[in-house]
Order: structure tokens, then sequence, then C-alpha cells
């Protein structure tokens, strides 16, 4: 249950805050490879987000075989553990962590990596001092787009749905987030497109987390506090926001 009436922000990590997407994608392609199984790496990226289990059904078949599942995660954990001294964050990810910290929001890493995964990622973040409340998949019985991580992340950190945004990279982050009628901020540094965030339900799509730090005093994270701004609506109708490139960053909600 809820212990108080604070906010906070709820962030997928895996290509919202640390640039892993393609990483995740390449090991993936490899060990399907491996086990001989020819997989598009276009068709593995439009994937990641989802649960191991979930991706595999996604990319080989529902009704196949899994007796080879265990050999295939296992072989993509290897491969992607190879990057693990190399992750960085993405542009001003840690910046963004601590301005929503600084605005008394509580900071939740609601992230479905494997618990040895968690360690490199936060260690690649290296602000433990802002974060509340993290997360792994041992929290959560069925991966996204299933909700289970985003309900763990708010019973653990103590957080009302109502009450907190959610920024994440991937389609599959803003199924999650609906299916708790969570807004959801997304990020196109994953590779998802602004136009497939925006038309799976994101209330604003950002470039990565610089874009959304430079913009945060007008974002959905914001009007968390603000109660005369709407949440899913957190600016007029009609206003665009641009980014360094001058493309339009977010979308209207």
């Amino acid at each position: 249950m809820p212990d108080d009436n604070r906010c906070g922000v709820l962030f997928d990590v895996d290509g919202t805050l640390v640039d892993t997407t393609y990483l995740h994608t390449v090991s993936w392609w490899e060990a399907l490879r491996q086990g001989d199984h020819r997989v598009p790496m276009a068709r593995i990226h439009r994937a990641i987000g989802m649960g191991s289990d979930k991706l595999l059904d996604h990319l080989l078949g529902a009704e196949r075989d899994r007796d080879a599942d265990g050999k295939l995660r296992d072989t993509h954990d290897a491969l992607y553990a190879e990057y693990w001294e190399r992750l960085a964050p993405l542009p001003r990810a840690v910046d963004l962590l601590r301005a929503c910290a600084a605005r008394g929001l509580r900071v939740v890493l609601a992230t479905s990596a494997a618990e040895h995964e968690v360690a490199a990622l936060r260690a690649a973040l290296d602000a433990d001092d802002v974060i509340d409340t993290v997360t792994s998949s041992a929290d959560a019985t069925e991966s996204k787009p299933a909700p289970d991580i985003l309900e763990a992340a708010l019973a653990q950190s103590g957080l009302a749905a109502e009450r907190v945004v959610f920024v994440g990279d991937s389609v599959w982050d803003v199924a999650a987030a609906g299916k708790l009628d969570v807004p959801c901020i997304g990020l196109t540094c994953g590779g998802t497109s602004r136009g497939e965030l925006a038309g799976s339900g994101a209330v604003a799509v950002y470039d990565d987390p610089a874009a959304l730090l430079d913009g945060l005093a007008d974002s959905a994270i914001a009007a968390l506090t603000d109660p005369t701004r709407s949440v899913r609506a957190p600016r007029r109708a009609g206003e665009t926001v641009t980014g360094p490139t001058g493309e339009k960053t977010d979308t209207e909600a």
C-alpha cells in the first residue's frame, strides 16, 4: 500500500538510461545464430524490451520446441556480459535522475533485468545516492508487456499508480504502463521511432534523457507536483518541443 502522498518517476533502464538496446540485439542475434536460428537483427531489435520468454516466442513462434530455450538464454547472457565493463549511460541520464530527486520525487528503477545485470547497470549509472528503489526480473512473474514489474516497483517504493510517471524506450514499456493507467514518456534513444511510441500511447516522446531534462519543467514529470496541470496533457494543445537538432522531441498528448 502507498505509504504517503509522495510522487515518483519509474524508469526503465536498458535503452532508456543506459545504452544497451543494440548490445542486447547483437547478443540475441549471435545466440540465435549459434542455435541455428537465422533471425534478422531488425526483428530482434523490435522485440527488445520483452522478457526472454516472450521474446523467443515472438521471434521463433509460440508452438516451437522450447527444450533449447535455456541454452539460448545462457548464450545471450554470456555474450552480453562481455560488455558490462563498458556500459555507458545515455546522454545526461544521471543528471535527469538527480533533477527528479531534487524536485522531491522518488526515483525508481523499474527494470526487469536479471539481478546480476542490474548490478552492472547500477555501476554504469553511479547514482545510487538518489535512487529510491530498484527492481529486477525476480520481482515479476510475467515480463513486459505485462505490467508485473511496474506493479512490483510501485509496491516496493510505496507509490500509488496515480502519482507516478513511467519513462521507457519501447512500445512494450508503453503497453505495460497503459495496463496500470500510468502515463508513459517515451524516449527514442532505444531505437524505436517517435511515431511508434506515440501511437502506442506515450503521453510525450523525447529524443533521449538529455532532451527530457532540457524540457523537464514543461513535462509530465513536472506536472506530478503541480496541481494546476495534467500529467496526461503537460503542455498546451498544438505545442511542440524541439531538440538540439531542430526535430520535434515530444508528441501531442
